[in-house]
């Protein structure tokens, strides 16, 4: 098999009739499932945000998973979870989202939902705002419950982009000098966003934005074009950042 970050079929360029079917391309970063090809509108959505006693994932913890689910522009499903993170939450941490010790402390352990968290991912394509956050912590909590790999969900497997709205945000808003957190982003695009910083209203948040930057000609149609936008954006974007940190 061989893993390529654009269309073409062989480095020429040229498509060679005769031994076209003997060769698997697969794009960069697409999940297998859901044909590279096809508009990514059409797939099943499932949009990730969690919330956390911290921000580092090697030492803090998740209290709350969210998963909102759309297609074709609309939110079909809602499922979240609060979690009980075997630890205290800061201060500092409820100051953001709200949430206290009482409120987890009857809670399931992290390891306790992860069947229920693939159920709800299961089908989907997976998106997050600031996805590497989020997967970075949930993948933490997966490694903790001894989770293998080859149990996950091909969405935790790192050959597999998650569609992240942020780094189209930062380019479709380039050089315009507002934030680029959800909220602002939100309300540029006329997305409602009442509770921000709680999991399941951050990702309903983020996956209307998501569907409403797909009306943007900038935005790719198709999924694997969509995925390969973002992973060069993001390629980009990091160059910037390392240049700016010099």
């Amino acid at each position: 098999m061989r893993v390529v970050e654009n269309c073409g079929c062989f480095p020429t360029g040229k498509h060679y009739p005769g031994i076209a079917h003997l060769v698997h391309v697969q794009t960069a970063g697409v999940a297998r499932e859901f044909p590279a090809d096809g508009v990514w509108m059409d797939y099943p959505i499932a949009f990730i945000d969690t919330e956390t006693t911290g921000f580092d994932p090697k030492s803090e913890r998740v209290i709350e998973v969210a998963v909102v689910l759309g297609k074709g522009g609309e939110i079909i499903d809602r499922k979240s979870w609060l979690v009980n993170p075997g630890k205290p939450i800061p201060k500092a941490s409820t100051d953001v989202h709200g949430l206290t010790d009482d409120q987890v402390v009857d809670k399931p352990s992290f390891a306790a939902i992860v069947a229920e968290l693939f159920l709800a991912l299961e089908g989907n394509v997976v998106a997050a705002y600031n996805a590497p956050f989020d997967r970075g912590f949930l993948q933490a909590e997966l490694e903790r419950a001894g989770v293998t790999l080859a149990s996950r969900p091909s969405a935790f497997h790192e050959d597999v982009s998650w569609l992240d709205p942020l780094i189209f945000a930062r380019e479709l808003f380039k050089g315009q000098g507002e934030s680029r957190a959800l909220g602002a982003v939100a309300q540029r695009l006329g997305v409602v966003h009442e509770r921000a910083h709680r999991a399941t209203d951050d990702a309903e948040a983020g996956l209307q934005v998501l569907y409403a930057m797909s009306r943007d000609a900038r935005v790719p149609r198709t999924y694997a074009a969509l995925i390969q936008e973002q992973r060069r954006l993001e390629r980009s974007q990091r160059q910037a950042q390392s240049f700016w940190r010099k």
